[in-house]
């Protein structure tokens, strides 16, 4: 059987140093699907942070480099949509994740409007923070780093976060970088007919061959070398703690930035006036929220907070009652299965009892039973790092507190998360409560939600799809969002006292685009430098 080809400086060419072998799996069947893609050694990372490193040069090097780069990401997100037939049958078969509405309606529209909006804001040219201080002589903006940005694709998401065209790739070359993407081993066959789509565009736009590459899967140390290499500009990774914090190990050794997203139980507050209301009401949300693609989202709730007393048993009671009657979802893969089952053990030994479920599913579908566990908050205060271990499918753990006070402290106890949400009181009871536990679950999510399931995340300029530590390896940037996400993939340039004609076109006193946001002498405007 015949081996696929990685593409690499501007040609799709067999790997030059294969060191084995892997094929997707179907996670419906439990069966390999009928293509081989190899596993890439040191001389094809080297071919590739070459190539990529002199498109970058080269990029630099275009006066036009704007109006390119903003032409390929919306023929890129036309010709996405022009073989959504061939990629969605790809996906599904890779993933298991529906056809329709979840690849076909949601998350194929989701890439290409991402795609077009980062277009959009390339062109606008305000996403560079251009600052001018006449008195000083003194410009800066945000500029490409100069380098290729190496990007990881998650296995959930094989469209809206694929790297080759996900979140992390659009924002790479939005703000002017070469990507070379890493496939996720999940779904090589959909990143590779994306990356044959957005190679086509690459020429197309008149960009440097090398704008785009990929390779589909690396041993461990050769991944480590591909984060720390000196040609690296930097890296986005989205994906499981343990393997993200060995790469953030590897690059930050070297000086390299990655930014990452890794771990998040997303805790949900439910305050007493919220379940005296209509509790029966949010425990239906709250499972709907966590089976929502199999539990298989980053902003999945996996930890409730609820005070004790009748109201709150009744919402343990409702919430079994759903997780126990809903049908489990399909798993992305065998690694999935072992790591929510070593979770759900985790959990177990920290205290928690399960309520509902806990166990595989038997058969060859790659299946989780919906699991729901118990703990007080007692225990959860005596051990809340264990009890905030992930399981990665429809899993949730129920923290009973004793009274308003004590979820406060559980707030105070967790740790960094994507999202946290507060579920309160339409009547305003709830609002003595509120005020205590929102300062101090702000502090430790990214995203703050009040009486709203997390799951799922808006592609908005307003979004931040980030928080502190472990949710992201940086609290200060979001993975989703245009133009935000564009700046974790910038370096700020500074020009003092330089001639006007040496200057980029963003810092000379004519707006570029006459539209353009700038903060000039302290103040934003899209007026010239006055003179």
């Amino acid at each position: 059987m015949s081996v696929k080809n990685v593409l690499i400086a501007g040609a799709w060419r067999p790997s030059l140093d294969a060191s084995d072998t892997f094929s997707a799996l179907n996670p419906a069947t439990g069966k390999a699907i009928d293509e081989t893609y190899p596993v890439s050694g040191m001389k094809d990372v080297e071919a590739a942070l070459r190539a990529g490193h002199g498109a970058a040069v080269a990029l630099l090097g275009m006066p036009d480099r704007v109006d390119r780069v903003a032409a390929f990401l919306d023929d890129f997100a036309s010709r996405i949509e022009q073989h959504a037939d061939a990629l969605v049958a790809i996906a599904n078969e890779e993933t298991a994740l529906p056809v329709t509405p979840r690849l076909k309606s949601v998350e194929l529209p989701r890439t290409t409007g991402q795609l077009r909006q980062a277009a959009a804001a390339v062109r606008d040219r305000s996403w560079t923070m251009a600052t001018i201080d006449t008195a000083a002589n003194i410009r800066s903006y945000y500029a490409p780093l100069g380098g290729p940005v190496v990007v990881f694709g998650p296995n959930n998401f094989p469209f809206a976060f694929n790297s080759v065209a996900g979140g992390d790739f659009t924002a790479a070359i939005a703000a002017g970088n070469p990507v070379i993407g890493k496939a996720n081993t999940s779904h090589p066959g959909t990143t590779r007919l994306l990356a044959e789509l957005a190679f086509e565009a690459v020429r197309a736009a008149g960009l440097p061959d090398a704008m785009v590459q990929l390779i589909y899967r690396t041993p461990s140390e050769v991944g480590f070398a591909l984060v720390s290499h000196p040609l690296v500009a930097a890296t986005g990774f989205t994906g499981s703690k343990s393997a993200g914090l060995k790469l953030k190990a590897a690059a930050e050794q070297a000086g390299k930035p990655i930014y990452l997203e890794m771990s998040s139980v997303n805790p949900l507050f439910v305050l007493p006036g919220a379940l005296a209301e209509r509790g029966a009401g949010i425990a239906k949300e709250l499972f709907e929220s966590c089976a929502l693609g199999s539990g298989q989202f980053c902003t999945r709730p996996g930890l409730t907070i609820v005070p004790a007393g009748a109201a709150g048993e009744a919402f343990v009671a409702e919430a079994a009652r759903h997780f126990e009657q809903g049908a489990p979802g399909t798993l992305l893969g065998r690694a999935g299965l072992s790591s929510v089952a070593d979770g759900i053990a985790e959990l177990k030994r920290a205290g928690a009892e399960v309520l509902v479920g806990g166990s595989p599913i038997p058969g060859d579908r790659l299946s989780f039973q919906n699991t729901l566990l118990r703990v007080s908050g007692d225990a959860f205060l005596a051990n809340p790092h264990a009890l905030q271990t992930e399981a990665f499918a429809t899993v949730n753990t129920v923290v009973v507190a004793r009274d308003v006070d004590q979820m406060v402290d559980i707030a105070r106890s967790l740790e960094g998360n994507l999202t946290g949400s507060i579920y309160s009181a339409e009547s305003g009871d709830d609002e003595p409560a509120y005020r205590k536990i929102a300062p101090v679950l702000r502090q430790k999510v990214g995203r703050l939600l009040n009486d709203k399931m997390p799951t799922g995340v808006a592609v908005s300029p307003a979004m931040n799809h980030g928080g502190p530590y472990p949710a992201t390896g940086h609290p200060g940037f979001t993975a989703v969002g245009i133009p935000p996400a564009m700046l974790r993939f910038a370096m700020l340039q500074s020009f003092d006292n330089v001639r006007h004609d040496r200057l980029p076109v963003e810092l000379q006193d004519p707006n570029p685009t006459g539209s353009m946001f700038r903060r000039i002498d302290g103040r934003w405007t899209t007026d010239d430098v006055a003179r």
